[in-house]
């Protein structure tokens, strides 16, 4: 372990509530580092109450985990949700979390716990995690980028993070690229997170079957069982790393509309550093480089010499929530 922290002072829990599970992890704020004191795992439940009681029991079974291997307690709680978070920290609306809507989820756990409980989108926390212990520490200006279910994002402006006016800043995966193309959770067509998300990977395999792009014996249709419906962006990586060359252009296509995104980010933004992040950030070996001469050649002057923003992927990969979560709750209370 890295950094030196305080051998006796209170921890923090940090809690990201993702559509199909929460994860929670305990860290020292005092230490240089990202390290885990302890970390739970959990499904994540339907309905509001079912979900409030299980993040509490969740942060309350790494209260008593940290209790019992080292003496100190939980001095407050962080938490990452997925959807708009007012500056009251009411959550208001998230597609991935249908039925919980205008929830005050911070102080429903807060109350449950007894504890002082901090709440933000969920790509803010992980871009404050990857900000102070991951792969954008000392920049001032930075994107992250989650590529998950769906898109997130999270800001930093002179090493503050970018909320906007009323707390809502940070949600890229929603701009429209394709007013024709697949409906969202949101109710539109065509947002970003349709094409560049562990969805659209999927969903790009699938219409390229539809269009006759691919070979029956495409090993993604394969692994599939041949149903086309059943093809999944996980399909498409495991036959992309066994060299099939139908997976393989899948990825092409994805990395080239992730491209397409991140470059009408950086014209927007000019940002120091683009951080990739989300599940499907493990496997971006398969696709950053083509991603980054996208990004490029779209970019305005990126051809002709404006300076090249770096693109990589989360240092913190899928603990970046989190670890972003349990650091807000330390600066804030």
């Amino acid at each position: 372990m890295d950094g030196a922290g305080s051998p006796d002072g209170p921890l923090v829990v940090g809690l990201d509530l993702g559509g199909t599970k929460i994860l929670g992890t305990a860290i020292d704020p005092s230490h240089a580092g990202a390290d885990a004191v302890a970390e739970i795992r959990t499904p994540t439940p339907s309905g509001t109450d079912d979900v409030l009681d299980a993040l509490a029991a969740t942060a309350s079974a790494l209260r008593d985990e940290v209790r019992a291997r080292t003496g100190r307690d939980v001095r407050a709680v962080g938490l990452g949700l997925p959807g708009l978070v007012d500056r009251a920290g009411t959550f208001v609306y998230g597609p991935n979390l249908p039925g919980v809507v205008g929830v005050a989820i911070g102080a429903e756990v807060g109350e449950r716990l007894g504890l002082p409980v901090v709440v933000d989108n969920d790509a803010t926390c992980a871009a404050w995690g990857e900000h102070e212990r991951g792969a954008a520490r000392g920049r001032n200006h930075s994107l992250l980028v989650t590529l998950g279910t769906g898109i997130g994002g999270g800001l930093t402006v002179k090493g503050e993070i970018l909320r906007g006016a009323y707390g809502f800043a940070g949600e890229p995966g929603h701009m429209v690229v394709d007013p024709t193309g697949p409906e969202c959770p949101c109710g539109r067509r065509g947002c970003w997170e349709r094409y560049a998300s562990g969805w659209g990977l999927g969903n790009l395999a699938r219409m390229a079957v539809l269009d006759g792009r691919t070979p029956p014996d495409a090993a993604h249709l394969g692994a599939a069982g041949g149903d086309v419906d059943a093809i999944r962006g996980e399909h498409v990586v495991a036959a992309a790393r066994d060299g099939d060359p139908a997976a393989t252009a899948v990825l092409d296509e994805f990395a080239d509309w992730l491209g397409l995104g991140l470059a009408n980010l950086v014209n927007v933004l000019d940002s120091e550093i683009v951080v990739i992040g989300g599940g499907v950030s493990g496997d971006a070996d398969l696709f950053i480089d083509r991603t980054r001469r996208r990004v490029r050649s779209l970019t305005l002057g990126g051809v002709e010499g404006r300076h090249r923003v770096p693109i990589v992927p989360a240092r913190l990969a899928g603990r970046a929530g989190a670890v972003g979560a349990a650091l807000l709750a330390a600066l804030r209370t």
